[in-house]
């Protein structure tokens, strides 16, 4: 990103939405790596390359169920005439010491099982007999049912290739082939994979624990009845989803009172399981803005360094915001303001971003695209601020979602992107090419 602005030289200007965010991103640092068992890495960013100990699958094995055979044998074979074989036993995936397959004989063989020595070729069931005498089978019989078909004769209805249906040794990856890069985020195909080389842990950046806070005494539990004069808490479960959506361990703390003791005792409670701290509302002029009040002067003589700054930013929504660290270990803490966009919005721009920062990965950033702006009126927006709209992206096009109003939470739910109006521009005509923050 080009800042736009120099950073604020008194506590009343305004800094740009850029400054507010390198100021935030300067001061976050990655997570310390750990040790992790796989299902806990979930998630994680992986800090170490992987290497391949053993190659994947570590011995020439089926992919079918049928009869592990020689080629030669079964040259020529077709239903009117059977190449019949001798059953000389079964081989099953997992067994210990496999049976030779000879001239003339056949091993009855399952899926994953090893290629028996001898075998050059597996046909599957669908092609033989299954040991029965007639014609071609569906399939094989249990084996608790009928111990038989281990043994006998099976008549195999057609040829095969050497290596037909065999997986080689080492198909999927090698011995010391480089399974996995450090940096990469762990998913469950990822998981799958250190599994079946063997991995039982791995080395981690842990995914940051994110505790999310909302303020006011107007605000009422969904489930709960309102009063006059009180509304339901979404912010945090906005938020505190967003959170984990962006890879975080969050946690959502219930709606504060607008007391200022009462936020900073509940902040210090917190900071045990935080490795950020996301307050909402409160941030304004207003005469109960709380957060402002408890967290101006948060840092002490005991806590070099620390404190929150509470600034004006050039942007539309989300004008005031907060940014500092607290508590002894200097735990980064964002205050987003209250009205719902704003805070969504400020969360996109800069929670996000520093969640993924001390995550430790290098792209922290939604992605961002040109399109071409479908609607009905031109955008307007004010001169000297940096405008973030809800709109809706598909095929290259993006239209405006709901007004512009930061309380519009029904516009927000239906909105996937949003649509960038420079701090410069103060109206965009339908058809021109603009900035978008795609949001899924």
């Amino acid at each position: 990103m080009s800042s736009v602005a120099t950073r604020p030289a008194g506590p009343d200007d305004l800094w740009s939405v850029d400054d507010h965010l390198d100021d935030i991103l300067g001061s976050v640092r990655p997570l310390e790596p750990i040790e992790l068992q796989l299902l806990d890495a979930q998630g994680c960013v992986l800090v170490e390359d992987i290497t391949v100990p053993v190659s994947l699958p570590p011995f020439d094995n089926s992919s079918m169920d049928g009869y592990a055979v020689r080629v030669a044998d079964i040259a020529g074979a077709s239903e009117e005439f059977p190449a019949v074989l001798e059953v000389v036993g079964d081989v099953a995936a997992g067994a210990g010491e496999a049976v030779r397959v000879g001239p003339g004989q056949a091993a009855r063989i399952m899926t994953g099982a090893p290629l028996p020595p001898g075998a050059e070729a597996v046909v599957p069931v669908e092609w033989t007999d299954g040991g029965l005498g007639e014609g071609p089978v569906t399939g094989m019989r249990s084996r608790s049912l009928a111990p038989e078909g281990s043994e006998g004769q099976v008549r195999v209805h057609r040829p095969a290739e050497a290596r037909a249906h065999v997986r080689a040794k080492g198909s999927d990856v090698k011995a010391g082939d480089l399974a996995l890069e450090a940096g990469t985020i762990l998913g469950p195909p990822q998981l799958a994979l250190l599994a079946a080389v063997g991995r039982g842990s791995v080395r981690v950046r842990p995914r940051p624990r994110v505790v999310v806070m909302s303020t006011g005494s107007e605000l009422v539990q969904p489930g709960e009845t309102l009063a006059n004069g009180q509304i339901y808490d979404s912010n945090s479960f906005a938020l505190t989803a967003a959170a984990r959506d962006a890879g975080a361990i969050a946690y959502r703390v219930g709606a504060v009172a607008d007391d200022a003791d009462t936020l900073r005792s509940t902040i210090e409670d917190q900071l045990v399981r935080a490795d950020l701290m996301v307050t909402t509302g409160g941030v304004s002029v207003g005469a109960y803005d709380v957060v402002k009040e408890a967290l101006s002067h948060a840092g002490d003589e005991d806590e070099p360094g620390s404190g929150v700054e509470f600034r004006k930013l050039a942007m539309q929504p989300g004008k005031p915001q907060g940014f500092g660290s607290i508590g002894p270990d200097h735990t980064p803490l964002l205050a987003l303001p209250g009205n719902p966009v704003s805070s969504y919005v400020s969360f996109e721009l800069f929670v996000r971003p520093a969640i993924r920062t001390l995550m430790g990965l290098e792209d922290v950033h939604r992605p961002r695209v040109r399109a071409t702006l479908t609607a009905d009126a031109p955008l307007r927006s004010p001169k000297g601020r940096r405008q973030f709209l809800r709109g809706a992206h598909a095929d290259g096009t993006v239209r405006p979602v709901g007004g512009a109003g930061s309380h519009l939470v029904a516009a927000l739910a239906h909105a996937d992107a949003l649509i960038v109006v420079p701090e410069d521009v103060e109206s965009v005509e339908p058809g021109t090419e603009v900035e978008v923050v795609l949001l899924g």
